[in-house]
């Protein structure tokens, strides 16, 4: 038990220096290194790449299958409001009363 206790402890602290090793790293190195704009902008446009795929992988896929059509739904919903940029809590209630409301009419 102590043996996995230490494991978990080392580990937290690794990950914990890493993080701060990187984000110390950026205001750090900005003024040395110089980035051009296709890579600035190629580098705003993957984050945005990934985040999609993050988001479709969360509302399409529950337990290695379809998720449903309810969930990606209000996904659909909220992701609407937020490009229309309605206030953040009005997003969140219309995605939630749209899949809540799609699963009480019986759809999966």
């Amino acid at each position: 038990m102590i043996a996995g206790t230490m494991t978990l402890l080392v580990a937290t602290v690794v990950l914990a220096a890493g993080t701060f090793a990187f984000r110390f790293a950026g205001p750090a190195l900005r003024a040395r290194v110089e980035i051009s704009p296709r890579l600035e902008r190629l580098m705003t446009v993957s984050a945005v790449v990934l985040l999609a795929a993050v988001v479709a992988t969360a509302a399409l896929v529950e337990d290695q299958g379809f998720a449903g059509y309810a969930r990606p739904a209000g996904v659909a919903v909220g992701g609407l409001l937020a490009w229309r940029k309605a206030p953040f809590v009005l997003v969140v209630l219309a995605a939630a009363v749209t899949a809540a409301g799609l699963r009480l009419l019986g759809v999966p």
